[in-house]
């Protein structure tokens, strides 16, 4: 195969490759390796869910409370510095979030909702024990600020429920400074004559609805996740959990369960070192999901109290923030299976992005610096194509001569290559080295929660979304086709054609794609012919004096 051919088939691969992976995935979620075995029990109408007899330990099975839906419930709001939490006085349950610091795809007049009504996303919570409330129960606040003071690092809210023979039940939920970690406390005192052994559950509900901002062409993940140290990340699709095929590890006494989305993240983490329970369901009759984790409370003995507590987090995939909250929890930030490329290189453009302060000419320097790294692989390339491209009218002789007899043709192009001391693959195995860091960089531009919203320079407002004008778009459009004519024309006019149609081809298909990861192409394609012309001037300049010595 010659090097226009190869080059083609590579193009089409990566090309193939991009649309293929993505149309997969918005059409078809992957599923998991089997990694445990079925969910928690739990009927999956909307009551507590019941923990397996391994998570009772012992103790007498629990029985879950099944309270209606209760209609006089009442909401009110919470402000930090960084969000305001709108809380439910159903279950005490977090039913909206907005984040100050992120706006809408649509609207960026407002501020971005994690928590909302449209996709029925909140975080719910409650006991499991006879009589005990859960996530349906009335609650009652108890009066206290609800809004962060000035100078205070933390924010307490207490919500407190009615339970039977004397039982006195509070949620209590902290809220810190510069932090969107939740702290998420029971307290329980036991007033009654017997011991009390309960369970806490602590869950997300959503349903399977993709969020704004995403289409066909830069898929991203959504849907729950869960890790522990012995079996890592593990993703499921809504589907799989639909059917009850989900496989993810389910008891532990370490990790985390997520409900994953483009940019931003839920999760529950308890304690490291308590024994939990991860379960995923979908609710009948409905379209919602409830993924969640079960984790026991110590027995509480009549007189005395108890509580347990854990840490919901509900904001951005901030990397550096992720990985203080939980181990791993970085790992939503999925660059799949060239993770290990990606991390370095999101480092080095956070690096980058310290000292010029902006992601935009952050983006152009690490361009330039990938270059820098690839630059002997990038010359040999291009001298190779170089060659190519002063022995084309040879190639396109010798074509002509032996159009009968291919056997004879390759022959003869075979000597030609050997006289001329070209390799045919030269100009393409370079680049084939270079496609992993290509995609990884691709990776890491699309699901840096970072480029949200940040801007470049004049109308390039937000790297995370389309060029409104798609002016880079077009640019790198006539950057490819400057590319394709400094590269040897190919003898072959189909092949031609195609050649020349493979900018088009790939400028409709950035069109959708961010702008920032529109602009690496651009900054890599001008690069990358500057790089060219001048080697290619070089090796014709030589060329033409070799053959004026011979005459």
């Amino acid at each position: 195969m010659d090097t226009r051919r190869l080059i083609l088939v590579m193009i089409f691969a990566f090309s193939s490759f991009m649309l293929w992976e993505n149309w997969q995935q918005y059409k078809h979620p992957k599923p998991v390796a089997d990694l445990a075995a079925n969910t928690a029990s739990a009927s999956a109408n909307g009551v507590a869910p019941t923990p397996s007899v391994s998570l009772q330990a012992g103790s007498s099975p629990v029985v879950s409370e099944v309270a209606a839906p209760v209609s006089t419930a009442k909401t009110f709001t919470v402000d930090t510095d960084l969000m305001k939490v709108t809380i439910s006085t159903q279950g005490g349950d977090l039913v909206g979030l907005e984040l100050f610091n992120y706006k809408e795809n649509d609207d960026k007049e407002k501020n971005y909702l994690l928590f909302d009504t449209k996709h029925q996303y909140s975080a719910q919570s409650g006991l499991i024990g006879e009589g005990l409330p859960s996530h349906r129960s009335l609650f009652r606040r108890v009066d206290g600020p609800v809004k962060l003071a000035d100078g205070s690092d933390e924010l307490k809210v207490r919500l407190e429920a009615d339970a039977p023979q004397g039982v006195k039940i509070a949620k209590i939920l902290t809220f810190k400074r510069a932090s969107y970690a939740i702290d998420v406390a029971w307290e329980i005192s036991n007033g009654s004559e017997k011991p009390l052994a309960p369970h806490a559950y602590f869950q997300v509900q959503r349903d399977d609805g993709e969020p704004a901002g995403g289409n066909m062409m830069m898929h991203t993940f959504t849907g729950p996740a869960v890790y522990t140290d012995a079996e890592k990340y593990q993703k499921s699709s809504f589907g799989d959990v639909a059917d009850k095929s989900a496989k993810f590890a389910k008891t532990a006494d370490n990790g985390w369960l997520a409900m994953v989305q483009h940019y931003f993240v839920s999760a529950w983490i308890p304690q490291e070192g308590v024994q939990r329970e991860y379960y995923m369901r979908k609710l009948d009759g409905s379209k919602l999901f409830q993924m969640g984790v079960i984790v026991p409370v110590s027995e509480i003995k009549p007189g005395s109290s108890g509580q347990t507590s854990v840490t919901l987090f509900a904001g951005p995939q901030e990397q550096a923030a992720l990985k203080q909250v939980a181990p791993g929890l970085d790992l939503v930030v999925d660059y799949g299976w060239l993770t290990v490329i990606a991390a370095p290189i999101f480092w080095a453009l956070q690096f980058i992005h310290d000292i010029v302060g902006n992601w935009g000419w952050a983006i152009v320097v690490l361009t330039i610096l990938i270059k820098l790294a690839f630059f002997p692989l990038s010359a040999a390339s291009y001298k190779s194509m170089a060659k190519m491209r002063l022995v084309t009218p040879r190639l396109v002789q010798l074509k002509e001569r032996y159009s009968d007899d291919k056997q004879r043709l390759n022959q003869e192009m075979m000597k030609l290559y050997q006289t001329e001391k070209i390799n045919p693959l030269g100009g393409c195995l370079p680049i084939l080295i270079q496609i992993p860091v290509f995609i990884a960089l691709y990776w890491v531009l699309l699901g840096a929660v970072e480029m949200r919203d940040a801007p470049w320079i004049l109308w390039i407002t937000d790297l995370a979304a389309p060029d409104p004008w798609y002016i880079l778009p077009v640019i790198m459009i006539i950057s490819m086709v400057i590319q394709m004519r400094l590269n040897p024309t190919p003898p072959d006019p189909i092949q031609a054609k195609v050649m020349m149609a493979m900018p088009f081809v790939f400028g409709i298909m950035f069109l959708w794609f961010p702008a920032g990861l529109v602009l690496y192409w651009v900054v890599n394609n001008v690069l990358s012919i500057a790089q060219q012309w001048q080697i290619t001037r070089m090796m014709e300049a030589g060329g033409k004096a070799a053959n004026d010595a011979k005459a």
